[in-house]
């Protein structure tokens, strides 16, 4: 099973997403903003960071780049399709999600381990989760407040597609609390915190086991590998 990566100039989190894929047992293979080439993959990564310095919005420019009308494409298709923070942004930039992503309530860039509520199993990306469990990844964003308008958010609420809620704190103002959204379809999933970066034990969130032993962000890889596995 091929999961893509999509790395774009000011990308990050291409190669933690990368390891991810693998850890969880899929073939990772690495795509290019600048290309029209999915390479024959099941599903898609588009990885967190600063595409293109943030300029304009974050994720405006990057959603615009040429591998982006085989992303829309592929998405429209039925392809499973995560965006992680600066990845969400381009998702909602796309078109591929609803609302808008801003500059957090507080003003300030904020890195910290975040609690989550998993609000919706019904995706490729979320089906490894019980709906109501709380999981703990990392969140790094400046610009991660979530926005919509009151209809929006009534058609968002109305249809279920919040897939997490921040829990115990919300770190950046977001509308709701939402932290991560999917669509209609269920097959595009967005969200603000990372969970390639709690994959791998040592390297991931503390818990009450050990400090950096958390790997609850790898059920959302292994979600996606396992669900194209089993079509």
């Amino acid at each position: 099973m091929k999961v893509g990566v999509v790395t774009f100039p000011g990308s990050l989190d291409d190669r933690d997403a990368l390891r991810a894929i693998k850890l969880a047992g899929g073939t990772a293979v690495a795509l290019w903003h600048g290309d029209h080439d999915l390479k024959g993959v099941d599903a898609l990564v588009l990885p967190g960071g600063f595409s293109y310095g943030d300029y304009l919005r974050c994720g405006a420019i990057a959603a615009h780049s040429p591998i982006m009308s085989e992303v829309v494409d592929a998405a429209n298709k039925g392809m499973p399709v995560l965006g992680i923070c600066n990845g969400f942004q381009m998702l909602v930039e796309s078109g591929l999600l609803p609302g808008g992503l801003i500059r957090n309530d507080h003003g300030d860039f904020i890195c910290r381990d975040q609690v989550l509520r998993v609000d919706n199993t019904s995706t490729p990306w979320t089906s490894g989760y019980r709906e109501g469990q709380e999981i703990t990844i990392p969140l790094k964003n400046g610009e991660g407040g979530f926005i919509a308008d009151d209809e929006t958010l009534r058609r968002i609420e109305g249809e279920n597609l919040v897939t997490f809620r921040y829990s115990e704190v919300n770190p950046n103002g977001s509308l709701h609390d939402i932290a991560g959204l999917r669509n209609e379809a269920g097959n595009v999933v967005g969200l603000m915190p990372h969970p390639e970066h709690a994959v791998e034990s040592g390297f991931g969130p503390d818990t009450a086991i050990a400090m950096k032993s958390g790997t609850e962000g790898l059920t959302m890889f292994e979600s996606v590998v396992g669900s194209v596995v089993h079509q």
